[in-house]
């Protein structure tokens, strides 16, 4: 094998003598998807519903009339 990582590729992976090992599942907690902005979607689902009621234009209700 030649290559720029020659001389590391096959070294032993550190293992740190002052830290203890991180569990698995903190490790792939690091990495898990987030919603960074916390109710960002709620908002926005929220923003998307009608909230108001739908008016029925009839003719009459277009010259003035109330009914």
């Amino acid at each position: 094998m030649t290559g720029a990582y020659e001389d590391i590729i096959y070294l032993q992976h550190h293992v740190s003598s002052k830290r203890p090992q991180m569990p698995m599942w903190e490790r792939a907690a690091q990495f898990s998807p987030f919603a960074a902005l916390t109710g960002y979607d709620d908002a926005i689902r929220e923003t998307g519903r009608l909230t108001e009621r739908k008016l029925n234009w009839t003719k009459k209700n277009r010259k003035g009339g109330t009914g």
